[in-house]
């Protein structure tokens, strides 16, 4: 079995970034999608799963992969994961690593990604993860991704040649908003926030990024919120 340049894994959080890469990836000529999607203890695993779901209807995905990853949780060191550390309100201008960094996630999320593409003749695998990400998960960086790439290809066989895209990684989240506006994503069908399933809450970090995207391209996020401050520049 080869790999072949049709088909290709999403990892797909429920979030806007990973349906904007399920949309690149149509985009860019794989037209059959298998969506992994990972409940890992987060606090809105419901929303998320939800959310994914719909996303895998909206592309037609060939398969969709729903792991329970409870590992995470047990695990701990997250505020998005233990129920004794507290979400932290946005700090958008912080260089710091935000307490809802889950340890090496993306490490563990790609090795069942390249998993799921090697088992099914995937010639790629897409993860949202972008500039804003990395300057604060130390997992989001494209040394990581490029290191990453080197595990894919050491550790499948030998007739086995699948991509690590992580389209976005230069971009900001305008960016992305940018773009998946362009593709027609269903931005309608994705969530962000880390507090609440419904409605999102609006002051996290990524009710912050998220909601500074659509204000600075004079949008309306059509995601219901508990308040929409005002973060564009």
């Amino acid at each position: 079995m080869t790999t072949n340049d049709t088909r290709a894994v999403v990892l797909a959080s429920g979030g806007m970034d990973s349906a904007t890469a399920a949309y690149e990836a149509q985009s860019r000529g794989y037209d059959q999608l298998y969506l992994l999607h990972t409940s890992y203890g987060q606090n809105t695993a419901q929303r998320e799963s939800e959310c994914a779901t719909a996303l895998a209807d909206h592309v037609e995905a060939a398969d969709f992969c729903h792991v329970e990853t409870s590992h995470l949780q047990q695990i701990g060191g997250s505020s998005l994961t233990d129920d004794e550390m507290a979400v932290a309100d946005a700090d958008v201008d912080s260089d710091e690593i935000p307490t809802s960094y889950v340890p090496f996630r993306n490490a563990n999320l790609l090795s069942m990604a390249v998993s799921y593409a090697e088992a099914n003749d995937c010639g790629a695998v897409f993860i949202g993860a972008h500039s804003e990400d990395f300057s604060g998960y130390p997992d989001c960086r494209p040394a990581f991704f490029e290191a990453f790439q080197t595990v894919v290809d050491v550790g499948t066989k030998p007739d086995t040649d699948i991509e690590l895209v992580a389209p976005f990684v230069e971009w900001s989240k305008t960016d992305i908003a940018e773009r998946g506006l362009e593709l027609g994503v269903p931005y309608e069908d994705t969530w962000s926030c880390y507090r609440s399933d419904q409605p999102a809450c609006g002051t996290c970090d990524a009710c912050a990024f998220r909601l500074a995207a659509f204000q600075r391209l004079g949008e309306r996020d059509p995601v219901a919120y508990e308040q929409r401050p005002d973060y564009a520049d």
